[in-house]
């Protein structure tokens, strides 16, 4: 399973803040796809984390099981 976390406006938009999928594989681009699918996050904006690291969204990235993905909003400076 992967886990994926969910902050800010995408928490808002998927109503959970957390959610595991059953991938044993996958690759970023292809969850977000599917994430996209399942919650419309057409005018969204937000960083992809992998295993608390900052990732570009089409990084060429395959997740594995136990890995943890967080969407997170903008964040601001201060």
């Amino acid at each position: 399973m992967i886990e994926i976390k969910y902050f800010g406006a995408v928490a808002e938009r998927t109503q959970c803040e957390l959610e595991k999928v059953p991938f044993s594989e996958v690759s970023l681009q292809e969850l977000l796809r599917d994430l996209d699918q399942k919650y419309q996050f057409d005018s969204l904006v937000f960083s992809v984390a992998v295993n608390q690291k900052i990732v570009s969204k089409t990084v060429n990235c395959t997740l594995q099981t136990n890995d943890v993905v967080a969407l997170l909003p903008p964040f601001a400076g201060g």
